[in-house]
Parts: C-alpha cells; sequence; structure tokens
C-alpha cells in the first residue's frame, strides 16, 4: 500500500497505489468524483488488489493531498488530460496498459481523457457526456458559480451538510451509520477554495459535450448506474447506444455511488471486465 504525491505539470497531485499479488497485473486507474479524494474509494482499493488488479487512484486538483491552483482555467478538461498522462508516465504505466474508471465527475473527465489513445478501456460509474444543449450549459455553468460562490461563503462544514442532503444522494440514507460517518469525514477533509476552483473549471457548465464524438471512441468501454439513480440510468442507456463497443449494467437497489451502496456487486463488475481485456490484449498479442 503507498499513499504519496508526485509533481507533473506544475502541480502536486496525490496518489494511492495498490499492487496486485501477481506480476503483469491489469492496472486499473481511478478517478473520483466531486468532493472525492484517491482514499475516498475506501476498501475497493484493497479489494481490487485483492481480486489481481494494479489499482492507482489519482487525486483531481482540489480534492485530498493534490494541489488547488487559484486560476479555475489549471482545472479544465485540457489540463485533467494532461495531469493524467504525466501522472502515469511517472508510476511507469505504458500506452495501451491500463484500464480507467471514473466516477461522476471524474467520470467526465476519464471520458474525455480516454480519446487520447493512451488507455486500453475504460469504465464509467454513474458518469455523462456533459450537455450538448449550450443554453444548458450557460445555465448550468451559473449554477456552478452560484455553488462555488457558497462554499467559499459558507465553509467546507456548512456546505458537505448542503451536498449530503442532495436527491442526488438519497439512497446513501440507507447506508449504515459508520459507512455515512466515513464518507462525511473524508469530504470534510477537501479545501473550500479548491472546490469552488474544481466547480468552476472542470464543471458540468464548462465541459466540452462529448456526445458527437462517442462514436469514434474505438475501445471497451463498461458503463455502470445504479438502478434507483433513473436520470443517469438514461444517460448510460443513451451513451450505450452511441459508444461501438459498450456493455451496460444497471445495479438494482443502488443510487449515484454504486461503488459505495452496491460494493460487492461492483467489484465483481470491474474485476470482471479488467481481466477479460487482460485476456483478450494476451490473446490478441499472441
Amino acid at each position: 500500500m503507498v499513499s504519496s504525491h508526485l509533481h507533473v505539470n506544475g502541480v502536486r497531485l496525490g496518489f494511492e497505489l495498490r499492487e496486485a499479488d501477481k506480476a503483469n497485473a491489469p492496472t486499473l486507474v481511478l478517478l473520483h468524483g466531486f468532493t472525492g479524494s484517491a482514499a475516498g474509494w475506501g476498501g475497493r482499493l484493497d479489494s481490487l488488489a485483492a481480486c489481481g488488479l494494479r489499482v492507482i487512484a489519482l487525486d483531481m486538483l482540489g480534492h485530498g493531498q493534490s494541489d488547488a491552483p487559484e486560476d479555475p482555467a489549471r482545472y479544465s478538461m485540457e489540463h485533467c488530460q494532461r495531469d493524467i498522462l504525466a501522472a502515469l508516465e511517472v508510476l511507469g504505466v505504458r500506452n495501451g496498459e491500463a484500464i480507467l474508471l471514473g466516477y461522476s465527475m471524474g467520470g467526465r473527465i476519464a471520458l474525455y481523457t480516454a480519446f487520447s489513445g493512451f488507455f486500453r478501456a475504460l469504465i464509467l460509474e454513474s458518469a455523462s457526456p456533459g450537455l450538448a444543449d449550450p443554453n444548458e450549459r450557460e445555465q448550468r455553468r451559473l449554477s456552478d458559480e452560484a455553488l462555488a460562490a457558497r462554499i467559499e461563503r459558507e465553509g467546507i462544514a456548512r456546505f458537505v451538510e448542503y451536498w449530503e442532503r442532495m436527491p442526488l444522494f438519497a439512497s446513501q440514507a440507507r447506508l449504515p451509520q459508520e459507512v455515512r460517518r466515513e464518507l462525511h469525514t473524508q469530504r470534510l477533509r477537501n479545501d473550500a477554495k479548491g472546490l469552488a476552483q474544481s466547480l468552476r473549471g472542470v464543471g458540468t457548465g464548462v465541459q466540452p459535450g462529448l456526445h458527437a464524438q462517442l462514436p469514434m471512441l474505438h475501445i471497451p468501454v463498461l458503463l455502470i448506474a445504479g438502478g434507483l439513480d433513473t436520470k443517469f440510468c438514461t444517460i448510460a442507456r443513451q451513451m450505450a447506444q452511441a459508444l461501438p463497443q459498450a456493455q451496460l449494467y444497471i445495479v438494482p437497489d443502488a443510487g449515484h455511488t454504486v461503488h459505495v451502496e452496491q460494493p460487492e456487486v461492483f467489484d465483481t463488475l470491474v474485476t470482471d471486465f479488467c481481466l477479460s481485456q487482460s485476456v483478450f490484449q494476451t490473446s490478441a498479442n499472441r
């Protein structure tokens, strides 16, 4: 187990690393959601490694142990992609070797980054390709700006209380109290300035819509959504129709955070997909 940070492109990025027990294990790169962190994946890091994967989880800028630059533009999708690829180079990951997994905000970043051609395959949990309509995007940008200002004005503790009451996370109320307390504590470790600037720089309102590009992503993609999260189930189904090599799994009795609400199902889906890609790659290289 390694928890540390590295320096790329003038910023510090935090990361968590779990090595698999076997040599030549597939590499899985995890990107967390807004208010999350690499450490916030919790037991998933160890369980996925125990299933035979080399696991690397990165802290996005403004989150966890990563820097929180003053300039919102430094958080943009373009910079996220460059930082991720540079970090993986430092960690010895080669082109075509890794599978990229992103949850929610991390899923949007992962989808954008997948077009770099660096990754073997892609897993998206509760993710979207952004907003296609420019007017809707502008309304979301204004909403994100208002939320960023609220974080700066009220501080991290009051914001986290507000965030956890959002309808998107209503299904988390059924989680054990200990799990909810761990989620709450992890969110509080983030920095108010970093979260605010992340919203301004890589929020859904400023992200370029990727709908038209989906048919051009010619790598295997696993789409995961919780059955109780009707909005993202619809988005996942639409993406599955547009992507050339998509698999879709709707997880029953789960909301937006499938990896928290149905962790065993999540581990099985991710592991089976990653190992199947490894077998395919090995066969193709013979």
